[in-house]
């Protein structure tokens, strides 16, 4: 199949922004469906590159077409299929890049499902297949009686390779979960399952699925990528993919009832909340673990996905995970599921190494009645987790804010401005010599617990110097540093200081004593 042919399928309506006739004539080995910025590692040679341009954004989209299209390019990809319903049409800086690596591009309508194109080529190249390297009929029907009744991924793998003897089969998912395998294979780890996925190999083959986020995308991992001929693979990924859409929905709509929870949790009065802990299949008691999370990344969905993912991971006993009324995402887990939530983000955070993904968790509560002030807990520890972290996934317990600096880190930068400015007065800009010594001497004074003697040894002063700095500090700031709770004012004042990045003065010298869990920079 060529290029050419498959924008002449006018069940598709391609419509062609850019090629030369020559370039149309290059045969076509298979497909990618990707979002990463820098896809290059998953596209092999001849490939036709489906995108629905979610990494694309008008600030810096020039440098970001030019990275993806020259990736595609490098890739060996043939064509460019670009999606028009993210931004409503193709970018000009997509086309535009697009000719001057010579990649012919095409934009594909808002209505037109991805894997219908996927289809095409497939069914194209490997039509003319004998019928032994497709699914028996009976199997085929049980098949789709099983996606109708939204079975077990499991089951239905278990049906689909049990006549073909080819080894273990397995589906995962980008972070390193199984979704299922099939009987006897053995488990795997996740962080080798994460590592199986995407490889250029072929062992692991893209399921494609509407509606599914790429944190929860499903992958089918075959150690033997030769036993399965293409066009069987191709049946198999279709039904795997019509499974995945039939759980989604029913998860779709157990979110929807989640998503009622959190709408109460941020009223300012709370309703019935046994009966909202009912509804959505929680107990009554605790303990409970609350934990929010938010990306940089402004898709719908996303967070959710990431969150969702990132849950399933720990196959807790009960679980609610839905969307909060300002766009971010929310769960409701057990206490004993936490360890695995934190083993699991960084894994999570990783299939999306071009979004930043931070989350906050609350402390346990026993009660039902505090599942509101967790969830205001939780977002103080999510707040805290972009402060520490502004260029790195991360995930912060809130239990682990046990001084007043890490405490500090989830205060709006705003407020630890206003705060500092207030405070300090003058010696808030450090900019000029004499007042960043005046700073320096009152860091060393507070951090030796107001020991003159000290004080004059670390700085290298005579102690009347140190004396008459201390006293042009109570000048300005109107504190007297022999009072326990000025102390405490100006240390505090001293960590809402900020860098030139926005983060915590606190959080990035000596004095930061703050406590995050694992995270992975992207």
């Amino acid at each position: 199949m060529h290029v050419e042919h498959l924008l002449q399928d006018e069940s598709l309506g391609l419509r062609l922004l850019w090629a030369e006739d020559a370039l149309l004539r290059r045969e076509i080995s298979g497909v990618t469906v990707t979002d990463l910025e820098d896809p290059a590692r998953f596209v092999r040679p001849a490939e036709v590159v489906l995108s629905g341009l979610v990494w694309w954004s008008a600030d810096g989209g020039r440098d970001k077409a030019e990275r993806f299209v020259s990736g595609l390019k490098n890739a060996g990809a043939v064509a460019l299929l670009a999606g028009e319903e993210t931004h409503g049409s193709v970018p000009g800086d997509l086309i535009e890049a697009c000719v001057r690596h010579a990649v012919p591009v095409a934009g594909v309508p808002a209505h037109v499902m991805f894997r219908a194109i996927t289809d095409a080529v497939y069914l194209r190249q490997w039509g003319g297949l004998s019928r032994h390297h497709a699914l028996p009929e009976h199997v085929r029907v049980r098949l789709s009686r099983l996606v109708a009744r939204e079975a077990d991924p499991a089951l239905v793998l278990a049906t689909v390779f049990t006549h073909l003897g080819t080894g273990p089969a397995y589906v995962l998912t980008p972070g390193g979960r199984t979704v299922a395998a099939t009987p006897g294979a053995v488990p795997l780890p996740a962080r080798e399952a994460a590592a199986l996925t995407g490889r250029d190999s072929g062992a692991a083959v893209p399921v494609e699925a509407d509606s599914v986020t790429p944190y929860e995308r499903w992958w089918l991992y075959l150690p033997d990528g030769a036993a399965v001929p293409p066009r069987l693979l191709h049946e198999i990924t279709a039904v795997l993919g019509r499974c995945q859409e039939a759980l989604a929905g029913r998860r779709a709509a157990a979110q929807r009832t989640a998503d009622g929870l959190g709408s109460l949790l941020t009223a300012p009065e709370a309703g019935d909340l046994s009966g909202a802990l009912r509804v959505c299949g929680l107990p009554e008691e605790g303990p409970y673990r609350v934990v929010v999370t938010g990306t940089d990344a402004r898709l719908d969905g996303l967070p959710q996905g990431a969150l969702a993912e990132a849950v399933a991971h720990t196959t807790p006993v009960f679980s609610a995970v839905g969307r909060l009324p300002d766009g971010g995402a929310f769960a409701v887990l057990p206490e004993d599921a936490v360890a695995d939530l934190v083993g699991a983000w960084p894994l999570v955070a990783a299939c999306e190494p071009d979004v930043l993904l931070h989350g906050g968790l609350a402390a346990p509560t026993i009660e039902a009645t505090g599942l509101p002030g967790a969830l205001t807990e939780a977002r103080y520890a999510l707040a805290s987790a972009r402060a520490t972290a502004p260029g790195a996934s991360a995930l912060t317990d809130a239990t682990t804010l046990t001084s007043l600096d890490a405490l500090l880190t989830g205060v709006p930068a705003e407020v630890r401005t206003a705060y500092g400015r207030s405070v300090l007065g003058p010696l808030f800009e450090t900019a000029n010599a004499s007042t960043a010594a005046l700073v320096n001497t009152l860091e060393v004074f507070l951090a030796h617990d107001g020991s003159w003697a000290r004080t004059a040894a670390a700085l290298h002063l005579h102690v009347n110097t140190v004396h008459y700095r201390i006293q042009r500090i109570e000048h300005f700031t109107g504190r007297d540093l022999s009072r326990l709770g000025d102390r405490l004012d100006l240390w505090a004042a001293l960590s809402c200081r900020t860098d030139a990045s926005g983060v915590p003065a606190a959080t990035t010298g000596r004095r930061a004593r703050s406590s995050t869990s694992p995270e992975r920079r992207p």
